[in-house]
């Protein structure tokens, strides 16, 4: 018997899945409407994961950004150093290798301030500019201004011609400049003035100059080191087989286990820190995300076993110090010198000046950059290079300079990891605040960001390093009057250890070979007037 049956109903439509019915209210609700959730193509799950991907890939700067401005000395001086005899006299020298206990105890004290100080500032950068600019852009101090800050203006634990407390201040009136300047919208127009062989290759000279720190010994993995001859050479030796070495300076006697005497490339920090290289580099052959971080993970967690040959906690009493406050692992470190440092007394000096404009210089070039090509990637802009959001955004990697500067920490900007995060599909500023999230809980982690040792953080700078050498595929290497100039920024960043003396040399080389031009046009122009004026009267 057959049973006559009617057409059949159509298939019910698939139950709309948890993340999916979470991305449509959210879209629904106000704060997706306020962030354009719909109208940028994209979902509340989607911005998640991009935040996520952006920290990871510049969480490294939390550690890296306090060990280089650390090395500056910060608010520490001579009176932080303590007698190590009744009649043992206290100068400067005690800065120095052998660094006096008091001294080191308060660059270890300076260090977490500025774990707290980048955290603060990152944190506030990425809130204004997700909330007030909807732009999927994190901030943080940046690699280079960190460099200049420490090793040129301020000095290697206080000796160059401008203090910690003063390169602060000019960091802030600094801030002001840029933030005026942001407002009024001259910010852009600035940008294009730099001649564009030295605008191009002053980020791949930054480069070079952060991989060259992160080859040497105190701040890296220890690769390079001192020559008497040759200046630098191959080093990677054990700490038994350095030797300090003094040279005088106007401010004191510099010197350092820099040294090698014997056993080159024997270091076993070295070797762990080449295996952190290998494992981001691989990381970043394949494309993986959070490629930095995971270097310093592995390279860290390693260096934290007490007695072996790569501990980050030696039998030492500053060894023992640093291992009881790493144990604590959650702590909330109040900051307790870095904050409102300022001094405006060095106001009135040429040293001071020429630290500022640089800071502005490089700011506007890199912020600016780096903002551009971020909106480009990421499709918001047009032909003519505008995006929207375009006005907050410049402001507000402006206001986090100023806010930075009262913390302790050098100049804010853009990240070019944001790319990372873009890439993951984030187009609206609930990325920036998803990493805004990400540095609050840094807040209570500061015992283990504080026990990151150096050939932890070398790797990443020596691969920060790669990326931003590509830039000079940009310059037109046929074109001698354009190659010279971009060469001469390019190689002089590392090889002076100043950021501002590669810009310097390469304007100054490219308005020498360009004064020909320059004098050719304005006489070409000259005679036009001339013969037009001769013209009129007959």
């Amino acid at each position: 018997m057959e049973i006559e049956t009617g057409p059949l109903p159509p298939p019910s439509p698939p139950a709309q899945s948890h993340i999916g019915r979470l991305n449509s209210y959210v879209a629904k609700s106000r704060i997706g409407k306020r962030f354009k959730l719909a109208e940028r193509n994209t979902s509340f799950t989607t911005e998640l994961r991009a935040g996520t991907a952006t920290f990871l890939t510049m969480a490294y700067i939390l550690a890296v950004n306090a060990s280089i401005l650390s090395d500056s000395g910060g608010p520490c001086s001579v009176s932080d150093c303590i007698p190590l005899c009744p009649n043992c006299p206290l100068d400067s020298s005690c800065k120095f290798h052998p660094v006096n206990p008091g001294y080191a105890a308060c660059l270890e004290r300076t260090r977490k301030d500025l774990i707290v100080a980048t955290v603060a500032s990152s944190l506030i950068g990425c809130v204004v500019m997700g909330i007030f600019a909807n732009l999927p852009l994190a901030l943080a101090p940046g690699m280079g201004t960190n460099a200049y800050f420490a090793y040129t203006v301020v000095g290697f634990h206080g000796s160059g011609n401008v203090s910690y407390q003063s390169a602060l201040a000019a960091v802030f009136i600094e801030g002001l400049l840029f933030l005026l300047i942001s407002a009024i919208g001259l910010r852009a127009k600035l940008a294009k003035l730099v001649p564009k062989p030295v605008r191009i290759s002053s980020s791949a000279g930054i480069g070079l100059f952060l991989a060259f720190i992160g080859l040497q010994s105190n701040q890296g993995i220890g690769l390079i080191a001192f020559s008497p001859s040759t200046l630098v050479t191959l080093g990677g030796c054990p700490a038994a087989a350095k030797a300090a070495v003094a040279a005088t300076v106007p401010n004191g006697t510099v010197s350092g286990d820099i040294l090698c005497l014997h056993g080159r490339m024997e270091s076993a920090t070295l070797w762990l820190g080449i295996a952190g290289f290998i494992i981001i580099a691989f990381c970043l052959v394949k494309n993986i995300k959070g490629a930095m971080i995971y270097g310093i993970v592995f390279v860290t967690a390693v260096s934290w076993f007490r007695n072996t040959r790569v501990t980050a906690f030696p039998d030492t009493p500053a060894g023992d110090a640093a291992f009881n406050y790493f144990k604590k692992i959650v702590d909330i470190h109040k900051i307790e010198s870095t904050a409102g440092a300022l001094s405006f007394k060095s106001i009135g000096k040429g040293h001071f000046w020429e630290a500022l404009v640089t800071f502005l210089y490089v700011d506007i070039l890199d912020t600016t950059g780096t903002l551009y090509s971020m909106a480009s990637f990421a499709g918001f802009a047009d032909e003519s290079g505008e995006f929207e959001g375009q006005y907050f955004a410049f402001m507000s990697d402006a206001s986090a300079i100023v806010v930075g500067s009262l913390l302790g920490t050098s100049p804010v900007t853009a990240f070019i990891e944001s790319s990372t995060g873009i890439r993951e599909g984030g187009r609206t500023g609930m990325t920036a605040i998803t990493v805004a999230g990400y540095f609050m809980l840094a807040f209570f982690f500061t015992p283990l960001l504080a026990s990151i040792p150096a050939w932890a953080v070398g790797p990443p700078l020596i691969l920060v390093g790669v990326l931003m050498m590509k830039a000079v595929v940009e310059v037109d290497w046929a074109d001698m009057r354009q190659a010279i100039p971009a060469f001469i920024t390019l190689i002089l960043m590392p090889l002076t250890y100043s950021i501002a003396y590669g810009l310097i040399a390469g304007i100054g080389t490219y308005i020498v070979l360009h004064f020909g031009d320059l004098i050719g046009d304005f006489l070409h122009r000259f005679r036009s007037n001339t013969e037009v004026k001769q013209d009129q009267q007959v």
